[in-house]
């Protein structure tokens, strides 16, 4: 099982504080560091000094690291046109030498569309959209070097894109679908995902719904291991109940809930509850959701006493 870092910077976060995380999470192991794509807080929180852009973080982040994959849990195709995206997310790959992995979504936060002027259409039109988007992205990165590409659809249309830049890894970088849509999401995954995560839920739930996945892959004849299976789950880990209790009241939760929805409790009771979901579930990689940014030790001490049962 592989271990990454993801962090909600909407909840108040500087590039600076980002760096720091993802530098440590470098040197202590990780295989990836992820950031949420969100541009307004949630919650009790200020979200102070305010938000900060995915893609603009990444790049940063990609020049200032050299070995941790980076990516998204998931850029909002409500935000950006597809043509434009492939570009950016083309261009980053190559800025951190080919270790970016893209994460889309359909987009789902109706405040901060609203805060910020961004349309919200409803929920159909935003899965038609999304799934335009998937096909035009990779299909751009895709395409034969010297051909063009054109895409008809019913909200987008690109007519002899010359389908440049390429991104670094070819054919494409990795691209990850996740959530919860019992039917169209999993038909998705079926054809564009190299990853299918899925955020905060309980192993039963997962169970079935990377069952959805595997069945959509049988019926267009995939094989459905070429998919890694993968969760986010909140992470509170202390060297004993103290240490938990004040990670916990530190973010704002209590312990005991955070036991029920997500990895809480000393290394070894963590390590053992990863280990059922994973038996569960066929779990390959875990995005551990960080959301003390201040807190270094507590990613290196998951690093050092939890994530070495895995190997």
């Amino acid at each position: 099982m592989t271990f990454r870092i993801f962090t909600e910077p909407q909840q108040g976060a500087t590039y600076d504080d980002l760096l720091r995380v993802a530098r440590c999470a470098e040197d202590a192991g990780y295989d990836a560091f992820f950031r949420s794509d969100h541009y307004l807080k949630m919650g009790s929180v200020t979200g102070e000094p305010g938000p900060t852009d995915a893609w603009i973080t990444l790049a940063g982040l990609a020049r200032e690291t050299s070995r941790l994959r980076l990516g998204t849990l998931m850029t909002a195709a409500t935000f950006r046109h597809p043509g434009p995206l492939a570009i950016t997310v083309a261009q980053v790959d190559h800025m951190s030498g080919g270790r970016i992995e893209f994460g889309l979504g359909a987009g789902w936060f109706t405040e901060e569309h609203t805060a910020y002027g961004i349309p919200f259409p409803d929920t159909r039109e935003r899965f038609d959209r999304y799934a335009e988007q998937l096909e035009i992205i990779t299909g751009l990165w895709e395409t034969p070097a010297g051909q063009t590409y054109t895409f008809r659809g019913r909200h987008y249309e690109l007519v002899d894109a010359p389908a440049l830049p390429k991104p670094a890894q070819r054919p494409r970088p990795p691209v990850l679908v996740g959530g919860l849509g019992a039917r169209r999401t999993p038909a998705l995954a079926a054809r564009f995902a190299d990853e299918f995560n899925l955020p905060f839920v309980d192993a039963d739930t997962a169970a079935a719904q990377f069952d959805r996945v595997a069945a959509a892959c049988a019926e267009i004849g995939r094989d459905a291991t070429e998919i890694t299976r993968s969760a986010a789950l909140v992470v509170c880990v202390g060297r004993d109940e103290a240490e938990v209790a004040r990670r916990a009241d530190a973010i704002g939760r209590e312990v005991e809930e955070l036991r029920l929805n997500g990895l809480c409790g000393t290394p070894a009771e963590v390590a053992d509850k990863l280990a059922d979901y994973r038996e569960r579930t066929g779990l390959q990689r875990v995005y551990l959701q960080v959301l003390d940014l201040s807190d270094l030790d507590h990613v290196e001490l998951i690093a050092a006493e939890v994530a070495p049962r895995f190997r």
